[in-house]
């Protein structure tokens, strides 16, 4: 970013407060707007067909490659759903998606729920990304705390602040490199999260094995080689953030993309000694699972706990806490456990037909595995770790990006920080 020396003054509008060369108009002096509608659902061949059918849910993609849904040429030509062309700014009305903007690179046909803009004399880039930072700010304004509904009326009372066209490019221009980075970033978050998938369906089943192991694997039992820790439940309300014993709540291993938890140096709940009572303190290497899961994904959600603070981690609501016998099960690998077949399988055979799936401690007891001996389960989970680590490093540099990302539109979308000025007269 090459920001100007000159110091702009500025002006209070609509828009809030702009760089005085800019404008602020509503949407409707500079845009024109239309929605379509749905073709009668009780007509298959209406169903089905050439013709991209964008949904309000498509929009969260931001940039629309491609959808789903299709329609026919009949569906088309017989309700009032409209095309649109490739590049066309759209907008969702209604519903959880109320206010996302999104670009169309597809053409295709849109509903009622589904608001195109097409701007005139506006960079549509500038608009989608001016409407995207700003989409929250625009339902508490436009719909005066009501249900987040907007109509094509309201989006063309939006005001905009509006630069020059070649300072809006420019601008546009800008974030879009940062969208870029954010793209490639999710793209090899996903590549190495592929990768690591293929390598836990290959490693944790012995389907391949790593170089130096031939020792045949064992079936075992886990009732015979492990104990169980004692838990104590208390409730978020009897909680606090003082007390020196930290707590393991159930909830915080469902809500984690981790599976080992550092409690010496995490931030984690607290319980006061008076609480805690007869509880039994975790120690490095004890596999904490979350006892129940209202939908199959979270069935045999674990943790696995590799550092422990002095004054001590109890494993509280909702958790089985279970210890090991090391000769066995090696730490590191513990953590693993949850994405073999054999486990999930045989957790989700057992807890069928219940309300909550439940998880309980004679069902873990009862499930035999079949596993590699320590020293391959301690290669196995190094070479786990390291892709581990490397999709922890790519998670915070996005983090990092989506922070800058928020930042370089707050700055430039309000002309606090201007781009190197051009002259308007080579459009």
């Amino acid at each position: 970013m090459n920001p100007s020396a000159a110091e702009p003054s500025y002006n209070t509008t609509d828009a809030g407060v702009i760089p005085q060369d800019w404008q602020a108009l509503p949407l409707a002096d500079f845009c024109s707007t239309y929605s379509g509608g749905t073709p009668s659902t009780s007509r298959s061949d209406y169903y089905g067909g050439d013709i991209p059918w964008i949904a309000s849910g498509d929009l969260n993609q931001g940039i629309i490659e491609d959808v789903n849904g299709r329609i026919t040429a009949a569906g088309l030509q017989n309700s009032s759903a409209k095309l649109v062309e490739a590049n066309t700014l759209l907008m969702a009305l209604y519903g959880a998606t109320a206010g996302i903007p999104a670009i169309t690179k597809i053409s295709g046909a849109i509903n009622q729920a589904v608001l195109a803009i097409k701007p005139r004399g506006a960079d549509p880039e500038y608009l989608y990304a001016w409407l995207a930072h700003n989409k929250d700010r625009i339902i508490d304004t436009y719909t005066q705390g009501g249900q987040p509904n907007l109509s094509g009326e309201i989006v063309r009372k939006i005001v905009v602040p509006l630069p020059g066209k070649t300072e809006q490019r420019q601008i546009s221009s800008h974030l879009s490199d940062v969208t870029s980075l954010i793209s490639a970033l999710e793209r090899s978050i996903t590549k190495k999260q592929s990768i690591k998938h293929g390598m836990m369906q290959e490693l944790l089943t012995g389907r391949t094995r790593l170089p130096g192991f031939t020792k045949q694997w064992e079936d075992v039992l886990l009732g015979q080689h492990v104990t169980y820790v004692k838990t104590i439940a208390l409730s978020r309300a009897q909680l606090d953030e003082e007390s020196p014993c930290r707590y393991l709540h159930y909830g915080d291993i469902h809500t984690t993309r981790d599976i080992r938890l550092a409690a010496a140096t995490r931030d984690m709940p607290r319980a006061a000694a008076a609480l805690v009572g007869a509880a039994g303190f975790l120690k490095v290497g004890d596999l904490v699972f979350a006892d129940a899961s209202e939908d199959p994904d979270g069935v045999g959600k674990s943790i696995e706990i590799t550092s422990v603070p002095a004054e001590g981690v109890v494993p509280g609501l909702h958790t089985i806490a279970a210890r090991f016998d090391k000769k066995v099960l090696a730490d590191g690998f513990k953590a693993y456990l949850q994405f073999m077949p054999d486990l999930r399988n045989s957790l989700l055979r057992l807890a069928a037909g219940t309300k909550v799936l439940a998880t309980t401690r004679s069902y873990i007891s009862s499930i035999t595995l079949h596993l590699p001996d320590v020293e391959e389960q301690i290669a196995i989970a190094q070479i786990l770790h390291d892709v581990d680590d490397e999709i922890d490093a790519l998670q915070h540099r996005l983090l990092k990006a989506r922070a800058m990302k928020q930042g370089v539109m707050q700055e430039l979308l309000t002309g606090r920080t201007r781009l190197q000025p051009v002259s308007e007269s080579s459009l």
